[in-house]
Formats: C-alpha cells, structure tokens, sequence
C-alpha cells in the first residue's frame, strides 16, 4: 500500500514560515504539522518495519488540504463577496506544476535508463496521467485488472493522492460559487450552507467508502469518491474556525496531544493488511482534526513551540517538493541495488533532500513569488499548460516505442511455434540464443491474452461470469472452468469447438483454484474466490455440461479456510481439488484436468526483451510444482483424467523462452496466446484421446 501528500496551499505565513491564524496566532503550525506526516510517509516507503501505517499520512494531509483551501476561499469570500476562480486555480497551477515537471521529466529519464523496457508502455502512460492528474484512476483500474499483476511500483505511483487533492480543488471552489449564490437567494446563512453542503459531501462519500472497502480494497484505495470525506472532514473544521474560537482554552492542551498520539499510534499500530480507506480511516482523519482545532485553542507551550521549531517548519515547508522527489529516487534506488531494506532505504530518502531542496530553492519558489506571473492570472495558467504538455510529452516518448511495438504484433505472420519441436531438436531447442525474429514482441508480451479479457470474462467478482464461445448451437457443452491458468487455453479451445460444433462455456476468475477451501491472494484471504466457487458449482451442476476442463496456477491452500494465518501447504491444495473434484463425479460429470505447465521465477519476456541474443539465458529449470499436486490429487480421485501438454511447452529439462519463433511466456507462468494457438491440434488430438465421447 502506498500514500501521498497534499500539496502545500497558497496561505498566510510569517517571516519563519508559520502558518498565520485568522485573528493573528500561530497555534498549530501548520508546517510542524505537515512534517510530521511527511515524515510518516518517507519512514513508511523507506521499508522501516517500525512503522507500517506510514501510509496514514495521506489521510493527515487530506485534512489539511481541506482545512487550507476551504479557509483561503471562506476568507476570501468574508472579505470580498466573491471567490475568484481564475485567481485561485493560477495560484494552485504556479504553485503546482513547475515542480511537477521537472520531477516528471527526472522520471522518466529513470524510467528509460533504468527500468526494464516492457514497462515503459505502462510507465509512460502513468507519467501522462501524472501530469494530467488522473493517475489515480489509472492506479485504481489496474489495481484490480489481473493482467497487472506482473507491473512492478509505479514510479509515480505517490501522484495518486496529489490527483485526488487537484480534482477536490477543481470541484470544491465551485462549490463553495455555487453554494454562495445559492444562499445569497435564499436569505440562507453562508456558513449553514456550506456545513450543509459539507455534509451531504462527507456522508455520501463516508458511505461510498465503507461500501467499496468492503468489495474492492485496491479500488477503494485510490478513487476520487472514497476520500472526499476526509478533504471535507478538514474543510469542516475550517469553516468552524472562520467563526472564531470554537473549543476553551482547557480543551485545547488534551485535543492536541491526543491528536498528536493518536496519529503516531496510528502509523505504529495500523498496517497494509488492513483494508484502507474504511472505518478505520476515521482515526487518522479525526486525530488530525482534533489536532489542529486544539492548537488553536491551546494556550502556548512546550508542545506548540515543538511544531513550530526551525527544523519542522523548514521540513514542512519542504514537504511538496519532498514528496515529489523520494519516490522516484527510491524506485532508481531499487533499480541499481535490488531490494533495499530499510538502512539503505533511509539512505535514499536522505538523499532525496537535495533535488527537494534544489526543486524548491530555483523552481518552486522562483515561480511561485515572481511578480511577473503573479500578476497576471493568464500567464500563470499559460505557464500551468507548457509544464502539463512537458509531462505528457515525456510519457508519450517513454511509452511511443512499446505501443508501435504493440501495434505490429503479429505482423511476422506464420511462426511455427510447438510445431517446430520434433524428437530430434526437443533437448536442444532451450540452448538457442538468436533467432531472426520473434512474435510476439517482447515489448507487447502482455497484450497477447485470450479475448476472454476483452469481453470481461476473465475477471470476475465474488459471483460468477459466464461467457460462451465455439458453436452457440452445438449440443456437446464443455466447460472451462478455473483462474488465469485454465483462461490462457480459451483460444485453442475456441478454435476447436467451432470445428467439433461444441458450446464452450467459460467460468473463470483470476486467481482463484476451482477447489474446495480458501486460498490468499496477495497475503490476504481470498474471500471472494470461496464464495465464487460455490456459485461455480451450482451452476455447473445445473448445466451439466459433457465435460468439465480445468485448471489452475496456485499450488498451495489453507488448512483452515477461516483464518489466514494457518499453514499454507500444497497438501491442503491436494486436499481441496480431490474434494471439489469427487463432489462432482459423484453427481455424474466428467472432469479433464490440463497439467499445469512449469513457471518461471522471473519475467520471461522482459529478460529476452534486454538479452535478443542470450536467450539461452533466459531458460529455466522444468519444474511441474502445479502438476504434481494435481495428480496426487486424480490420484485419489482416479475418475478425473489428465490432458498433459507440458512436453510442448518444457520439451527438456530446460524450459526454452522462444520456439519455432513464437515468445512462450508473458507474465509469470503465463503462456502467450500465439504459443498456445500453435498448439491447437496436438490439443486437439489428445483431448480426443482423453474424452472420446465428444468427438464424432
């Protein structure tokens, strides 16, 4: 999980920096403030064990952002009666994008130098959308596309919340215009207006939350709708601050130090295996609120001279630039050395420091403070139209090479693929290093998949989604039941149930072994794939289809298929097909397994991508992990048959990347769909070996 920070808003500051009160105080420093959250941030992406809900420091800057804004409009709107939108979106895009191109462009120069190449498609088009600030959209559909799954981190990935903010800060201003207007009308208060208005955006976007966190985590994580509520949450509190001192003086004290404790027990205390934003984002969100209501009200002391020091001001007042800089310079971090850890992740975030510095002493605060721009609200929109074109422009060159690639796949027409193996050359087709050409591209490996993905069949939620293909009024039914690993044969299939007049019938969810039990998909119990299984069976009983195929990438299961801390074995996977499995055959259906074939245990496509004439390199040891968990499992089960296609795939000992000039693999295990289609007849043959009755 990751997490962002709000950008710093246009607003009063003394000589040092602080954040100046309306009615002259000083109580919180809003820059003491924001340090800490950074500093939650940097510890949390640094990999220090210590604190696993750094991430929270997303939900502090929220707040803020909302209190900042809210209070720059709200005063404006008191002293002038208007709220001028050309002036507040110049102000955000001066104070923003010069920043945000310069690190855009620093990134993708690290994306190109650095990362592999069959990223750059993905990575480049995350740069655009960076720049645009849509990123987070982007990061929410792949969080849940399984086709993803392979893409390391983002390196801009911590744009996500800075596109949550930009959007409130387009919807907002609006608002508040539209909700003045409103009231000017009405006769209606302005501030029961806009608390009204507060409210209705908090409730519906709280409930949006909670509901969304419950079905779809990864997606509730980065959209625009599920974080509202805490951007209104500091909104609230500013509104409630423009009417003047709110809280006694004796709160003031204990709201701010149960705040301060709260938001670090938070980040000590909370962890990525919790499903976030939800309920218990109201901590992080109201502690920050309580926080900066008491400081307020607080009278001076110990604890309100410490978020005014020197070095939490200065870092404060770093804090945009800060965030923009460390987690690019981490990803390039990890791309030289590996794996950091949480010494040299410290260490690179340390250095981080000097581009912030650099990026704020002769970018940010150059533009931001000329005279120049700030008189002129169209040079400064002007000005935010060149940095946006130089972010787009620097994704569109990283990404330009991988889409043309992607294009031309298949352009080289006929590989013979599995073809080519014959028991002559079988032992040593792994020891090839060069062939002439190659499909389909490397750089376009991920994008070779069944159509089943582009029809949505492939990705299916807790119930299940049934797509048909081959003959839609042929009388043999077979069914294609399973996650990824038993999609990746769709395409073969097809081609021989529109020769053979069958109906094939997909029921597929990725990740998800159609056995009885519960597995974990990325650490977390798989609720969903326990659920989708049950209405699989239901289905498949009611369909009775002639013959059930499947297959499935996971090897292992729990033992207990409630708690995800039990053992997680490959002899409770055996345990939980033979018992989908006999269930099924006692109710009369024929069920043909398709061996699982060897994996890698690197990226196959992105190591012939980097190594065109090594890749001999790029072969690995043939181990059948999957396979032999599902014969032990037919062994106890020996009415379910077996359909073994591995000696085209691994032919040796050795399992070759490239054969008869067809790439095999694309993501993980996965085959690609033009290796798989090379197959169809030896499929073919042998199915008909298998299951006789469904052939004429």
């Amino acid at each position: 999980m990751t997490a962002g920070i709000a950008a710093p808003a246009p607003n009063a500051t003394d000589g040092a920096g602080r954040q100046v009160r309306a009615g002259g105080g000083f109580r919180p420093d809003i820059e003491g403030l924001r340090a800490i959250a950074i500093g939650l941030v940097l510890v949390y992406h640094a990999g220090v064990r210590f604190v696993p809900g750094g991430f929270v420091g997303v939900d502090v800057f929220f707040v803020i952002s909302g209190f900042l804004i809210t209070g720059l409009l709200v005063r404006e709107l008191q002293q002038t009666g208007r709220v001028s939108l050309a002036r507040f979106y110049a102000r955000r895009a001066k104070r923003l994008l010069p920043a945000t191109a310069v690190v855009l462009a620093f990134t993708a120069l690290v994306v190109w130098l650095a990362l592999p190449v069959t990223q750059r498609a993905v990575f480049g088009g995350d740069i655009a959308a960076s720049a645009l600030y849509v990123i987070n959209w982007r990061l929410a559909a792949r969080s849940v596309d399984y086709l993803a799954e392979g893409i390391s981190a983002s390196p801009v990935q911590h744009f996500w919340s800075l596109a949550v903010e930009e959007q409130f800060y387009i919807i907002w201003p609006l608002a508040i215009v539209a909700v003045a207007w409103w009231s000017r009308r009405r006769g209606v208060s302005l501030g029961k207006a806009l608390l009204g208005a507060l409210i209705a955006i908090a409730t519906t976007s709280f409930v949006c939350s909670m509901v969304m966190t419950a079905r779809s985590p990864e997606l509730a994580f980065f959209v625009t709708p599920t974080r509202l509520w805490e951007l209104a949450v500091g909104a609230a509190v500013a509104l409630a601050l423009s009417r003047g001192p709110q809280i006694s003086k004796r709160l003031g004290t204990p709201l701010l130090i149960s705040g301060l404790l709260t938001i670090a027990g938070c980040g000590v205390l909370i962890d990525a295996s919790n499903s976030w934003p939800g309920h218990l984002a109201l901590v992080p969100t109201l502690a920050t609120a309580a926080l900066i209501l008491g400081g307020y009200a607080a009278p001076a002391g110990q604890l309100t001279r410490l978020l005014g020091s020197k070095p939490l001001v200065w870092i404060g007042g770093l804090s945009y630039s800060l965030y923009l800089w460390h987690w690019p310079v981490l990803v390039l971090g990890s791309a030289l050395w590996g794996e950091l850890g949480a010494k040299r992740g410290l260490l690179v975030v340390a250095v981080s420091f000097v581009p912030a510095w650099l990026s704020h002493r002769y970018v940010e605060n150059p533009i931001r403070f000329s005279s120049r721009v700030s008189r002129s609200n169209t040079l400064a929109l002007q000005l935010a139209a060149i940095c946006t074109v130089v972010g787009v422009a620097a994704g569109a060159v990283v990404a330009a090479p991988s889409v043309l690639a992607s294009r031309a796949a298949g352009a080289s027409g006929n590989a013979a693929g599995a073809r080519a193996i014959t028991a002559a050359n079988s032992a040593e087709l792994w020891q090839v290093d060069q062939v002439g050409w190659l499909t389909p591209d490397p750089l376009a490996a991920v994008d070779d998949v069944p159509v089943i993905y582009e029809d949505g069949c492939q990705n299916a939620p807790d119930s299940i989604v049934l797509c048909e293909y081959g003959d839609p009024d042929g009388e043999r039914v077979v069914a294609l039941v399973g996650d990824s690993k038993a999609a990746q044969w769709q395409s073969a299939l097809d081609i021989i149930a529109q020769r053979q007049g069958w109906r094939l019938i997909t029921v597929l969810k990725s990740s998800c072994a159609f056995a009885d039990g519960a597995m974990l998909r990325q650490e977390v119990l798989y609720r969903d794939c326990v659920t989708w299984n049950a209405d699989a069976v239901r289905y498949l009983l009611e369909l009775r289809p002639d013959v059930i195929l499947t297959n499935q990438g996971g090897s292992k299961a729990l033992r207990d298929p409630t708690d995800p801390s039990s053992d997680n074995d490959t002899k409770y996977m055996v345990d939980g097909l033979a018992s989908r499995w006999h269930d099924l055959v006692d109710a009369g259906l024929d069920i043909v397994v398709i061996a699982g074939n060897p994996g890698p245990s690197f990226e196959v496509y992105e190591c012939v991508a980097q190594r065109p004439t090594e890749l001999s390199s790029c072969s690995f040891d043939a181990e059948q992990l999957v396979a032999d968990v599902q014969r032990a499992a037919v062994a106890r089960v020996p009415q379910v048959k077996v359909l073994d296609m591995n000696d085209l795939i691994c032919p040796a000992d050795k399992c070759p990347a490239v054969i008869g000039n067809v790439l095999l693999y694309r993501q993980g295990s996965h085959l690609t769909r033009t290796y798989i289609d090379s197959m169809t007849s030896p499929l073919e043959e042998r199915l008909r070996g298998v299951q006789p009755d469904l052939f004429p």
